[in-house]
């Protein structure tokens, strides 16, 4: 049995590496549990179901991508067109990596994401705010042309599924998605842009 206390944080590194292990269809608590070399009621204290278990696994990684995300674009030298480009290219590498390097987590995550989970909703909606906020930003300066922001975040966001939504992970394989990328970024930024 375990000696030292066991907390969320702990029990959260388990589950991933549980997930690793078994993906996120076959992994159960009583595995985590296991690993941790506790009863699976220690686990349900801290956690009342798997797929809270799953949940906060994924919101880590999407705390990480977030922060990540801000840090890409706070260059406060870069333009709001420098910026967007810099933030979609930014999205779409956290993407594209997970699915490459960690694929039993990007299950997990494109799980979440069908069952439209809390989680991945607030993933949404903060990637909407960060293209909203920059299309604002764009226009205040004459960067881009007026318009509603948050209807624009919404179809910079849409434009952009194929290299974010987990639906696509066997297109991202392709040869051609950096162009492909490039080149849909490149017409929005144009399709947007003041004249």
């Amino acid at each position: 049995m375990r000696a030292e206390p066991l907390d969320a944080e702990t029990i959260v590194s388990a589950t991933e590496e549980v997930l690793r292990r078994h993906g996120p269809e076959k992994a159960t608590v009583l595995d985590v549990a296991r690993m941790l070399g506790v009863s699976h009621g220690s686990v349900y204290r801290h956690f009342a179901s798997k797929t809270a278990l799953r949940e906060a696994v994924i919101r880590r990684w999407l705390d990480r991508v977030r922060d990540d995300l801000i840090a890409a674009v706070g260059d406060s030298d870069l333009t709001p067109p420098d910026r967007l480009r810099r933030l979609l290219t930014s999205m779409f590498a956290a993407k594209w990596t997970k699915a490459r390097e960690d694929p039993e987590l990007f299950a997990t995550f494109r799980v979440l994401a069908t069952e439209h989970s809390s989680v991945s909703s607030a993933h949404v909606a903060f990637l909407l705010d960060q293209i909203r906020t920059i299309v604002a930003d764009g226009m205040a300066g004459g960067d881009f042309a007026a318009g509603d922001p948050e209807e624009i975040a919404r179809a910079v966001f849409h434009a952009t599924t194929r290299f974010t939504d987990p639906r696509h992970a066997a297109e991202w394989r392709s040869p051609e998605i950096d162009a492909d990328s490039g080149a849909v970024m490149s017409l929005i930024l144009d399709g947007i842009r003041a004249r």
